[in-house]
C-alpha cells in the first residue's frame, strides 16, 4: 500500500534566523566583490589588447583578461584551429573502420576560460542577429549543448584574429573575418 510522505517544515523562527544570517553574509561579501571588480577593470585598462577584445559584443573585462592570460601571445599559434584545440573547444573523434563520428569536446584547456567563452558567446548571440541565427539553427539541428560550444569556438577564433591583426570589432565586422 502506498504511504504518502510526510513533509517536514522548519518552524518560522528558524527560517527567519537563517534568512537573517544569509543576508548578513551577503552584506559582508558585497564590498569584496566590488573591490575585485574594480581591480579587474583597472587591469583591463592597463592592457591595450584586453581593451581591443572588449570591443566585441558580449566580451567583458574578465573574459578578455582570462583569454589574454591563457593564450599568452597570438604568435604562439599558426592558425585559429590550434587556438580552438588549445582551449578544448574541438570535438573528439571516435572512428573505427568505416564509421566516423565526432563526439564530446576534448576539454584539455582551461575550464574557466571555456566557461567564460560560452557565457560571452551566449551574450553575443543575444545582441548580434547573425550569431543568434547561427545558434538557433544549430540548437534546432543538433542540440543546445553543441550549439553553445560551437558559438564559443567561433568567439574564441574571432578574438584570436582580432588580437593578432590588432583590429577592433567594428573594422572586423565591416570587412569580414577573412579580410586583410
Amino acid at each position: 500500500m502506498y504511504r504518502a510522505r510526510r513533509r517536514w517544515r522548519l518552524p518560522p523562527r528558524l527560517i527567519r534566523g537563517r534568512r537573517q544570517e544569509l543576508l548578513e553574509l551577503l552584506d559582508r561579501f558585497d564590498p569584496s566583490v566590488d573591490e575585485l571588480t574594480e581591480a579587474i577593470a583597472q587591469e583591463a585598462q592597463r592592457r591595450p589588447e584586453v581593451e581591443r577584445l572588449q570591443t566585441h559584443p558580449g566580451v567583458a573585462p574578465i573574459t578578455a583578461l582570462a583569454y589574454v592570460f591563457v593564450v599568452g601571445t597570438p604568435e604562439r599559434f599558426a592558425c585559429s584551429k590550434q587556438v580552438a584545440s588549445y582551449l578544448g573547444l574541438i570535438p573528439c573523434e571516435d572512428s573505427s573502420a568505416d564509421h566516423w563520428r565526432l563526439v564530446h569536446i576534448r576539454k584539455p584547456g582551461n575550464a574557466l576560460l571555456r566557461y567564460l567563452l560560452v557565457q560571452s558567446a551566449l551574450s553575443a548571440a543575444h545582441v548580434e542577429e547573425e550569431w543568434r541565427r547561427k545558434y538557433v539553427h544549430l540548437a534546432m539541428r543538433r542540440n543546445h549543448a553543441i550549439a553553445k560550444i560551437a558559438i564559443a569556438r567561433k568567439l574564441a577564433v574571432r578574438l584570436f584574429w582580432m588580437w593578432r591583426r590588432r583590429w577592433d570589432y567594428e573594422p572586423l565586422k565591416k570587412f569580414g573575418a577573412h579580410a586583410g
